[in-house]
């Protein structure tokens, strides 16, 4: 399975929230990882709808954390950001176009596999995803040098 740049990037912005203290800025983020500014925007508008961030408009604003890594589940984020309910065309329903749909077993055992795979990330939190914040701080203050 492979995982949406919005993902990766949602998945990104969680873990520089978590190691850095109070608000930071979509601009500050994209910086820090060279990454998209308008990508972020929209991953930031999507993460603070669902309650994993909080956002905060105007001169002294940003983005905090809306809950302590440790209570931020992996595998929800995934779940959030993807749409896993339709990873192949048999999927899809209406717009299924694929005629073996009605005699083939594959729908299950894709449906299977990536319930097999988030049902794993569920077990990891954002501190999971942390093995050392010092560290991981430390890579950012490298990088901005």
């Amino acid at each position: 399975m492979r995982l949406t740049t919005q993902t990766d990037y949602a998945l990104r912005m969680l873990m520089y929230l978590a190691t850095q203290d109070g608000s930071r800025t979509i601009d500050e983020i994209a910086s820090a990882y060279d990454i998209s500014r308008n990508h972020l925007m929209k991953v930031a508008q999507r993460l603070a709808a669902n309650d994993f961030i909080i956002s905060q408009r105007g001169r002294g604003g940003g983005l905090t954390l809306a809950r302590e890594p440790a209570e931020i589940n992996i595998g929800a984020v995934i779940r959030m950001m993807e749409n896993t309910d339709q990873f192949v065309e048999c999927q899809m329903g209406s717009s299924n176009g694929c005629i073996i749909t009605p005699v083939c077993g594959l729908q299950h055992m894709i449906r299977d596999a990536v319930d097999a795979f988030l049902n794993h990330l569920d077990q990891f939190t954002l501190e999971d995803a942390l093995a050392s914040r010092a560290e991981f701080k430390g890579i950012f203050v490298e990088t901005a040098i």
